[in-house]
């Protein structure tokens, strides 16, 4: 009895006790440097989950950051990078967890589980009414994003067109695969440049606008604490006088309902990429659209919502830290971003970011939106670097609920921005 209760008091690390929890770290850290430490998600996960939880402990403790820079999340990816990038952690190591992330699909599997999840999980009517105000707020953050780099690249020397089109679209442009390779194609057509010479501009505008993103997801949340009029606390739609409610799923946890979640996410992934097979949309823009539409005509039981909600939150809860690492050391170019580190590209990335909240902040609200939610996910998951980008704003601002409209911006406000590079080419060429 009295060991049991020594375990249960005191500081504790993802619910574990502090030697528990370095027992479990020793033995993972151990079989990562003596290269033992299994492939596939045997070995990715616990490694993960270990560093994750540390730099979360670190990041959410630490003065300054903690306060401003978005606490754990921010750490977590930045900390995660440069423990690969210089050698910190073994190569091998780090290989294991870039298939996991890359060939073995683990984003994927990560924001199947968010989008169903959120979307069933959401208040059907408070569903609706949202959607169909959000586009406004998406073009309202670009344009206000463009028309600001361009004005500010103008001004001091370094080109409006430049600024625009190597600057701003890029960063807008929904990420890395849906965003700059498809644009870097659309820009070497247009100015007779090698594609990759195109993606080599816009890889690091892509990472220090994604790394300022984070940055001032975090700073949101921090204003929303002290300007509460501000923001939902992660709603966010406004009520406008009518009684709108989030239902917030407290059914008891139930393990087949487990089950019944995760089948539910990955076949809703895998419907989405048989669509694409026959749209030329992205396949994640694809399953949003059919969970919606699902959810919105209500032809789902309540039962599989409950499953589909509650093992999003499984998911959230425990894997989170973890996909952040990945994150860090899979789509993280920590030199790509010191590279960039000149006073005025720093100036005009900053500029680009900053349009995208005071657009979609504004636009948002002048739609019913809150004005902090509505810049968090119409604009800096625009700004960000697509779905890994999406998981670290949302988690630095504390707002995970809010992935369905993040993965909006990122996909069909991506695909926006690909009609909106090609007739700006036209324009400037």
């Amino acid at each position: 009895m009295t060991s049991i209760a020594k375990e249960e008091q005191g500081y504790r690390i993802m619910g574990m006790s502090i030697p528990i929890f370095l027992c479990v770290t020793l033995v993972t850290l151990a079989a990562s440097f003596m290269g033992v430490l299994p492939k596939g998600m045997i070995g990715a996960i616990p490694i993960m989950m270990v560093i994750g939880a540390i730099f979360n402990e670190i990041g959410n403790k630490t003065p300054i950051i903690k306060d401003y820079l978005g606490g754990g999340p921010i750490v977590i990816i930045f900390g995660s990078a440069i423990l690969v990038t210089y050698g910190l952690l073994p190569e091998k190591t780090g290989e294991i967890v870039i298939s996991f992330m890359k060939a073995e699909g683990f984003l994927s599997f990560y924001i199947a589980a968010l989008i169903t999840g959120s979307i069933l999980g959401m208040d059907r009517k408070l569903l609706i009414k949202a959607s169909v105000r959000y586009l406004p707020a998406i073009i309202g953050g670009v344009m206000v994003s463009l028309g600001l780099v361009g004005m500010v690249g103008g001004m001091i020397g370094y080109g409006a067109k430049k600024a625009i089109l190597y600057i701003g679209v890029p960063i807008m442009g929904g990420g890395m695969g849906a965003g700059a390779v498809p644009l870097s194609k659309i820009f070497g057509e247009a100015l007779a440049v090698d594609p990759k010479e195109m993606l080599s501009v816009m890889i690091p505008a892509l990472a220090l606008g994604n790394a300022i993103s984070i940055v001032a997801a975090g700073i949101l949340d921090k204003i929303g604490k002290v300007k509460k009029g501000l923001t939902g606390n992660g709603t966010l739609l406004k009520n406008d006088g009518e009684e709108v409610k989030h239902e917030e799923i407290t059914d008891k946890i139930d393990y087949k309902n487990l089950g019944i979640g995760l089948l539910l996410a990955t076949t809703f992934f895998v419907w989405g990429n048989i669509l694409a097979k026959f749209i030329p949309i992205h396949s994640y823009a694809l399953m949003i659209i059919s969970v919606a539409i699902i959810k919105g005509i209500g032809i789902v039981p309540r039962k599989y919502e409950v499953g589909a909600f509650q093992w999003f939150r499984f998911i959230m809860v425990n894997l989170t830290p973890a996909l952040l690492v990945g994150i860090g050391i899979a789509y993280t170019d920590i030199q790509s971003v010191i590279d960039s580190f000149t006073i005025q590209y720093i100036l005009l990335v900053t500029v680009t970011v900053v349009g995208s909240i005071i657009g979609s902040g504004v636009v948002g609200s002048i739609f019913g939106f809150y004005p902090i939610e509505s810049a968090i996910t119409a604009g800096l998951c625009m700004a960000n670097m697509g779905g890994t980008g999406d998981v670290a704003v949302l988690s630095a601002s504390k707002r995970m609920k809010l992935m369905p409209f993040a993965q909006i911006s990122s996909r069909i406000g991506g695909a926006f921005m690909l009609i909106l590079a090609t007739a700006l080419l036209k324009i400037f060429t």
